[in-house]
């Protein structure tokens, strides 16, 4: 099981407690060709997120010397791992500074931001009874794209 995704299950049991009940969207894996668009999308959507937080906890002037011109947003499906991958490719060989530190990137390399990861059904009630809580019922769209699980904590969540 994918560790985060564990532990911030667990962290919900343990605010909630055992009894209590959690109703949670999981995003199921899909082809590719459904994924990249949604996560590509065309008005720009992902890609201005993408520039305006690869600063966050930075000073404000970092945007004045990270060149977001420089970079094209990116989205992967990773098969293996079932999940889309956001990156910033440079476009160009790009060097900018981050709190006074240094950084060079070439063309075409890349700055892994962000992962977003799909789960099977059975993968799904596998990641909520390992954190602790027991499906209850489920529910999908009519395709099957996306699911929602209502899930009961059990009286003492699964050992780490």
């Amino acid at each position: 099981m994918r560790r985060p995704a564990v532990d911030l299950l667990r962290a919900m049991w343990e605010t909630l407690g055992a009894g209590s009940k959690l109703l949670i969207g999981i995003d199921r894996i899909k082809p590719a060709g459904v994924l990249i668009p949604a996560y590509d999308d065309a008005p720009g959507c992902n890609r201005r997120i993408q520039l305006e937080t690869c600063c966050i906890g930075s000073t404000a002037s970092c945007a004045g010397r990270y060149r977001f011109s420089a970079f094209q947003h990116v989205a992967r499906w990773n098969d293996t791992e079932a999940r889309i991958e956001m990156h910033l490719e440079a476009i160009r060989d790009v060097s900018f500074s981050v709190d006074g530190h240094p950084f060079a990137i070439s063309k075409g390399k890349t700055i892994h931001t962000e992962n977003s990861y799909k789960y099977g059904p059975r993968d799904a009630r596998l990641l909520m009874r390992s954190a602790g809580w027991s499906p209850m019922a489920e529910w999908t769209d009519r395709e099957g794209l996306f699911g929602l699980i209502l899930a009961e904590a059990r009286a003492t969540p699964a050992a780490p």
